[in-house]
């Protein structure tokens, strides 16, 4: 990158046409005076004699030269870099058809859960570029989503495509966080964490969810579990035999023991999230809680580069002082 150390001296450059119309106006240099111009009326026609009535000319891009040189044009060359903060975070999201329930807002307007957990999340994800962050999305059985990553543009391109529906519908709570427990198994982060989030009940999958919880604790693994959506009943939109869309009233119903144990057990925290703020609070909490210093470093170098300006002014003076003087003399 180029730039000049003392830019407010490149207002001089506005002098130079200044002084090269005063000098019009004054006209030639006064000669000696001759008793008869016979004498020299031959010589100032002579081609060398008329260059040399421009040697003057030359002080004027030397003037501007010597200015640039005197603003000290430099290039600079910065660099940052970011260590990893050593935090290591595994997402699990709920998306069995319940969070289609309509109980939340987003922008004001009613808004499915999962739609209000994405842009919460991604929030959660930008505010964390230091950490490595992978996500696994489940219903009936878990998926990755993404691995553990710095690339946070990639992964949340990778957010914006969970959609409900893409499997088999259920709650494998435990599964889900087998999953998330083996993506962080072989971490050698300082601090590895597993956010869970769900509306549900665990229904599904193979591991009971105490059971994954004690391969997390035994592996140094915190788990922060997130109950989302209102108490009792929530709109839920369904498509009927004709393919007509209503809203039905159905239970909400969070099992709120067990991932409160799930968080006990593993040194993490359960938080409850009945509407949007409540939702963006639990997230902002987290992120509070599990924040670690990172190491920056910066380095600039400037290399200045006023010579480039300098000597080619100091040339062109030295060209009109030596042919004023030799070749393109003037006679006084």
């Amino acid at each position: 990158m180029s730039s000049f150390a003392s830019p407010q001296l490149l207002w001089l450059l506005l002098l130079l046409p200044v002084i090269a119309i005063v000098r019009a106006r004054r006209g030639p240099r006064a000669a000696v005076r001759y008793a008869s111009t016979d004498l020299v009326r031959e010589v100032g026609r002579t081609t060398r004699s008329r260059f040399g009535g421009l040697l003057p000319y030359l002080r004027l891009p030397a003037l501007a030269l010597m200015i640039v040189a005197l603003a000290r044009p430099q290039t600079s060359l910065a660099r940052s870099s970011v260590k990893a903060s050593g935090v290591d975070i595994m997402l699990a999201l709920d998306v069995s058809g319940s969070m289609a329930s309509l109980d939340l807002t987003l922008d004001g307007k009613p808004a499915d859960r999962l739609s209000v957990v994405k842009s919460v999340v991604a929030k959660f994800i930008d505010q964390r570029p230091n950490d490595r962050i992978g996500m696994i999305a489940f219903a009936g059985a878990p998926y990755l989503v993404s691995p553990l990553t710095l690339d946070h543009d990639w992964l949340d391109r990778n957010l914006a495509r969970v959609e409900l529906g893409t499997i088999e519908d259920g709650t494998a709570i435990g599964s889900a966080l087998t999953s998330a427990v083996n993506r962080l198994r072989t971490s050698d982060a300082h601090t590895k964490l597993i956010v869970l989030l769900t509306d549900g009940v665990n229904n599904a999958g193979k591991v009971q969810p105490l059971l994954a919880a004690e391969a997390a604790a035994a592996l140094g693994i915190k788990v922060y579990t997130i109950g989302v959506g209102t108490e009792g009943k929530a709109p839920m939109p369904i498509t009927d035999e004709q393919g007509h869309r209503h809203i039905v009233m159905t239970d909400a119903d969070v099992d709120e023991k067990t991932l409160g144990a799930i968080a006990t057990k593993t040194g993490g925290a359960f938080f409850r999230a009945t509407d949007t703020e409540s939702l963006q609070h639990v997230y902002a909490k987290i992120d509070a809680l599990e924040k670690t210093t990172r190491e920056v470093s910066h380095f600039e170098h400037h290399d200045d580069k006023f010579a480039w300006a300098l000597l080619p002014g100091l040339a062109l003076l030295a060209a009109e002082f030596g042919l004023a003087t030799t070749l393109l003399r003037r006679i006084p």
